[in-house]
């Protein structure tokens, strides 16, 4: 099982990398954050351990985006913070399991190997998702930068064939077509009065837009 590990201090980087080889996993080893997201892309691990702090930049800021990735490894933080909101925190954006430092390398490797069943067990749930919005399709739950966001059963749907064709332009026709299963508006703006709502409850993230393609339709992009 592959297993990238991500921490700015060498020496640790090091030893986390040569435990773990002797253990039977393939290690690839990560020292920056600017890297990380491209190395996970590049390498499909199975499980990322990742320091939490990175001089000032905060690995937490890319659960978001690791977790979107099709495939997305398990992720455990590491972290010299022994608080229970930071904790906390992390896991309500992504994190997998946390473990503080410092820490006995068999815990450690406890945890990476319940990680790792988690890992390779059959997955029921799937989840699609664009930056970072993710929806879990099993239990019809969207959730944006971590937090559960509240809607009906037509916004849910609306948002999902949305994330379902993200970048793609739908016209009015076709979103009444999949949500209303009609092919002729029950209301005049029924679509704009839906799409109104779900740019309200998006407007907490700056990187993701329903765009108006005026005699086209709309289009769910996210900003570079």
């Amino acid at each position: 099982m592959k297993i990238l590990i991500a921490d700015d201090e060498a020496p640790l980087l090091r030893f986390l990398s040569r435990g773990l080889t002797a253990e039977g996993y393939e290690c690839v080893e990560e020292s920056t954050l600017h890297n990380l997201v491209t190395r996970i892309r590049q390498e499909s691990p199975a499980i990322a351990v990742l320091d939490r702090m990175f001089g000032d930049e905060d690995s937490v800021e890319l659960l978001s985006t690791i977790k979107a990735m099709p495939n997305a490894p398990m992720v455990l933080l590491l972290t010299a913070v022994d608080d229970v909101k930071e904790r906390v925190n992390g896991l309500k954006l992504g994190a997998d399991d946390y473990l503080c430092k410092p820490f006995d390398f068999d815990e450690l490797l406890a945890r990476i190997t319940a990680l790792s069943r988690r890992a390779s067990a059959p997955q029921d749930r799937k989840r699609r998702g664009i930056g970072p919005l993710i929806i879990d399709e099993e239990s019809r739950i969207a959730t944006l930068e971590g937090k559960e966001l509240t809607l009906t059963k037509l916004e849910y749907d609306t948002l999902y064939y949305f994330v379902e064709n993200a970048g793609k332009v739908l016209s009015r026709e076709r979103i009444l077509s999949r949500v209303w299963r009609s092919h002729s508006d029950p209301l005049t703006n029924v679509v704009d009065v839906y799409i109104s709502r779900l740019r309200q409850k998006l407007a907490q993230c700056e990187s993701l837009h329903i765009e108006t393609l005026r005699g086209n339709g709309y289009r769910l992009s996210q900003k570079q």
